[in-house]
């Protein structure tokens, strides 16, 4: 049993972790003629939980129940390797990021998740609380308009040769690049964090 235990609290190399999530689509389609995607299992719980005739919550959405175990497996994995199988030395990150995070004035701990950001005092101050509020409403808004989120695009609409996937993770990348090289470090400061 310890051995197990020890080979998943290690860390996977990408060449390993990479082809068993790709192979998560084949594996759907095959089993199950099931599509890869996790934005859409925020709607079905809304038309599970408030079938208020609201026009997009009224389709049949026991049919889609096995993608909220597909979630709800997600959420215990991440708990199940965040608690259970923590690995003692923390998140590894490169030295190069450190230091340009060091330069914004981010500190960042073994989380990898800058404490100025992610603390309790933020989130419940007016400007985290803006913060966390407009950047959902953003996420939210934007994986709808684009039909799906980064995961379903990237992973599933690629391997499916879809030509608005390949637009979308492109928008997403090109979006993710200017965020960090040039909107971030002012809003970070802006914001005074």
């Amino acid at each position: 049993m310890n051995a197990v235990v020890e080979f998943f609290s290690q860390a996977w190399p990408w060449y390993v972790a990479g082809p068993l999530i790709g192979l998560t689509v084949p594996v759907l389609l095959i089993l199950g003629n099931k599509s890869f995607g996790i934005s859409s299992s925020l709607r079905h719980i809304c038309a599970a939980c408030f079938p208020a005739g609201i026009p997009s919550f009224q389709y049949n959405w026991k049919r889609e129940a096995w993608n909220l175990f597909f979630v709800s497996g997600i959420l215990m994995g991440g708990f199940i390797a965040g608690f259970l199988l923590e690995d003692p030395l923390g998140v590894q990150v490169a030295l190069s990021t450190t230091r340009d995070l060091e330069n914004l004035g981010v500190i960042v701990d073994n989380q990898l998740m800058p404490v100025q950001i992610f603390s309790w005092d933020n989130v419940l101050s007016p400007v985290g609380l803006v913060f966390f509020v407009l950047g959902g409403l953003m996420v939210g808004f934007g994986t709808r308009w684009a039909g799906g989120c980064t995961s379903g695009h990237a992973i599933m609409g690629l391997s499916n040769l879809q030509w608005p996937s390949l637009v979308a993770t492109c928008c997403f990348m090109a979006g993710g690049f200017i965020m960090t090289l040039f909107i971030f470090p002012y809003l970070f400061s802006f914001l005074g964090f």
